[in-house]
């Protein structure tokens, strides 16, 4: 059994707060892989801002301010500058980010960067060549997020489903741009379609308070469109989501920048529902083009292959099962044993 310590100085949350309500996919990610060392063996600790200690599917959550150990086995300081010092005599100390690697290059973090040289971690392709050759890192090591179980056990599905798009991301990560290709590209093409949001700033904790004001403006345009079938919804817990996207037909999203995994995708795709996506961050590596869905390269054909999905039967059969068979093989487990590994 190894001593594991996690900490992350962002948002106050602990290992209830998934059942609780909705979470951010970098939140989400922290919860899941604590969870997943502790099922795998070790002696999980996390130290963040959450209000109380508490132990959640044996891993303890510790505030930020309680007292800390010199050591541990595996010490993951979690996207913060702040933290990458906590534990100091830590035998190994891992870096996790879950942002373009820019935002590294900053005096904060370099210094802290060169002076402890931690394994970094990206989750993506995408992620990792936006850190810069000569930036420190003892080493980079590519450890994708996990799917969670709910969206893994969903059942494969015997007849399509309705014509139901769906999107599952924050309103700033181009909803506004699809709403737009929606009305006028998709909709008229599909009438008894539906577009179902789930997308809120009450998902991205700190930040969604922050941009409230955005996001509400996209969100008040997606209410005016009541009549090209759009429907806004509350955002859900993860079990309850995976039931929506289960019984979705296809999930529509641009892709943006400022992602380097895409939790929406990667649950979606696990639940067998197809995606149309254009090339965009790290997206393109969430799917298999043409398989699992489609890469578009651009408006107009993202439109034609959301269209096609939405009506051809056999070509969303193909995918859903093809989502199934290949888009379920990693889970939080998979990462947790790799983060492991970085013990030895």
């Amino acid at each position: 059994m190894a001593t594991i310590i996690l900490a992350d100085d962002g948002s106050p949350y602990d290992g209830n707060s998934i059942q609780q309500g909705p979470l951010g996919g970098a939140e989400t990610a922290f919860v899941k892989l604590a969870e997943a060392l502790a099922e795998i063996g070790n002696e999980v600790t996390v130290f963040n801002n959450c209000k109380n200690s508490v132990l959640v599917n044996n891993v303890l959550w510790k505030n930020l301010k309680s007292k800390k150990p010199l050591t541990c086995d595996l010490f993951i300081a979690n996207r913060a500058h702040s933290v990458i010092s906590l534990i100091p005599k830590a035998k190994k100390r891992v870096f996790w980010i879950h942002n373009p690697a820019n935002y590294l290059i900053k005096w904060r973090y370099l210094s802290r960067l060169w002076w402890w040289k931690p394994i970094i971690i990206f989750s993506s392709n995408f992620q990792a060549k936006s850190y810069p050759d000569w930036a420190p890192a003892s080493r980079r090591v590519r450890i994708p997020y996990g799917i969670s179980h709910e969206f893994l056990s969903t059942p494969k599905l015997t007849s399509p489903p309705k014509p139901k798009a769906i999107f599952t991301s924050s309103p700033l990560r181009s909803l506004d741009w699809l709403l737009d290709i929606w009305s006028t590209k998709i909709y008229p093409k599909v009438p008894n379609a539906e577009l179902h949001l789930f997308s809120s700033p009450k998902t991205y904790g700190d930040f969604g308070r922050k941009k409230k004001v955005a996001m509400n403006d996209v969100l008040k345009k997606a209410y005016s469109l009541k009549k090209f079938g759009v429907v806004v919804n509350d955002v859900l817990p993860k079990a309850l989501l995976a039931k929506v996207l289960s019984g979705s037909r296809v999930l529509l999203y641009k892709g943006d920048l400022g992602e380097t995994y895409c939790l929406a995708l990667g649950e979606s795709q696990a639940c067998g529902v197809p995606a149309v996506i254009q090339n965009i961050g790290c997206v393109a590596e969430r799917i298999i083009d043409k398989k699992t869905g489609f890469v578009a390269p651009n408006d107009e054909i993202f439109a034609k292959q959301a269209v096609k999905i939405l009506n051809d039967d056999k070509l969303w059969r193909s995918m859903h099962n093809n989502a199934i068979k290949y888009q379920r093989s990693w889970t939080w487990l998979d990462a947790a044993k790799e983060f492991e590994k970085l013990i030895a």
